[in-house]
């Protein structure tokens, strides 16, 4: 809750002694002092302590890539769901515990990585039973094949994994889906909505209610709508940046290479649901930020990468969005409860501090040798968290 010591302050000098002025004094006969200075407003930035979060969709990138990843998250969250669809992707156990070593292996790391295995055609039960018994993988990613990066390995036909998928089922693993289809014909600001109504539907009527299932990064008020509305199993993830922006972003006044992002933006009408769910108190809507950087050469091309990086400003940018709408006591549910509620997992005890104070974002961030290109590069971000000891780590 914004604390009520941080209210507006006003101080005020009139420039005269109140042995000049008497009740019958006009006050145009009043001749301020000529060194006073000016009458000022002080406003006390406000403060917002809240549990610190848990991000439900991280992508850490792999090789020395990790290091500047790793130092942001660190700063925002403690716990984070790692998205598996690097090249090769982590489609088995040992895989995902070699992964999760390197990401701890970051010096100065403090998250806690929770690891996904990404699903094939053939993935089989038997492997979701070791990644159960491992103790440290907790979801298992489904892409469509063709839908976003590194998703060449992904599923064909959501039957074939049917059988994993019960087995998760069984085990107490959630499934987390990027909710797309790549059908080519089907248009892409529609290709949410197409899955709801040819894959997830079928697939949540086909499935026992105590397999959880995660719409990550939902886009479009029909993915608002379906989640509101589905049983108690079915959730979803939101990313700050579907919460500020539309696809004006992208596209007016030249192409925006840095909002481009899978899901893509969509119409205002879409990030005013999303803005709606998310600030709603609902707990089947909660925190992901699918933060997924590039090298700027990579997003600045002919052919230019999916995905916006936000892990630098993540938790500042949501509470932006919150504010926005006069939703900041809700702040916590969303970013630090509810998430961790429908997966399982204890609160955190630790809390981060917010204060409505404006920084400005690097241009550029280091990222193996090259540079990532953060959202807000060179402009502000409204909010800040408070810790002194923290170093923007490198504008380049």
């Amino acid at each position: 809750m914004v604390s009520t010591d941080e209210k507006k302050m006003e101080e005020s000098m009139d420039g005269t002694q109140a042995s000049d002025v008497t009740d019958a004094t006009p006050v145009s006969n009043i001749t301020p002092c000529p060194i006073a200075p000016k009458i000022k407003q002080v406003t006390a930035p406000r403060r917002l302590t809240i549990t610190k979060p848990d991000d439900f969709h991280h992508h850490f990138r792999d090789g020395s890539k990790t290091a500047t990843i790793v130092a942001h998250a660190s700063r925002q969250f403690v716990k984070c769901i790692v998205m598996p669809n690097l090249n090769p992707p982590v489609t088995n156990t040992a895989m995902a515990l070699v992964y999760r070593k390197h990401i701890l292996s970051v010096p100065k790391c403090t998250i806690t990585p929770l690891m996904t295995l990404y699903l094939t055609d053939h993935t089989t039960p038997e492997e979701i039973t070791k990644a159960k018994e491992s103790g440290h993988v907790y979801a298992c990613k489904y892409y469509p094949a063709g839908a976003t990066t590194n998703s060449q390995f992904g599923v064909t036909d959501v039957k074939h994994i049917y059988p994993a998928i019960r087995r998760m089922a069984e085990c107490g693993i959630i499934l987390c889906i990027h909710s797309e289809v790549s059908t080519p014909s089907v248009d892409i600001y529609d290709r949410e909505e197409e899955f709801i109504e040819t894959i997830m539907k079928p697939l949540v009527r086909d499935m026992p209610d105590n397999l959880k299932i995660v719409m990550e990064h939902i886009s479009t008020k029909q993915g608002v709508e379906y989640v509101t509305n589905a049983p108690p199993n079915v959730a979803a993830s939101i990313t700050a940046h579907h919460l500020l922006y539309n696809r004006n972003a992208l596209l007016v006044g030249g192409i925006k290479p840095h909002f481009y992002c899978l899901p893509i933006l969509k119409r205002e009408t879409h990030r005013l649901a999303l803005l709606s769910a998310a600030t709603s108190g609902n707990p089947k809507f909660f925190l992901g930020t699918d933060s997924a950087p590039h090298e700027t050469s990579t997003k600045e091309s002919g052919c230019g990468c999916a995905g916006v990086y936000t892990a630098h400003a993540a938790l500042e940018l949501y509470a932006e969005a919150f504010d926005s709408v006069d939703a900041l006591e809700l702040l916590e549910g969303f970013s630090s409860v509810f998430g961790s509620a429908f997966y399982g997992l204890e609160r955190n005890t630790e809390t981060v501090t917010l204060e409505e104070k404006s920084w400005n974002v690097p241009k550029r961030y280091p990222f193996m040798g090259k540079t990532v290109t953060p959202l807000r590069a060179g402009e502000k971000v409204k909010w800040s968290i408070v810790d002194k000891n923290f170093n923007f780590l490198f504008d380049v």
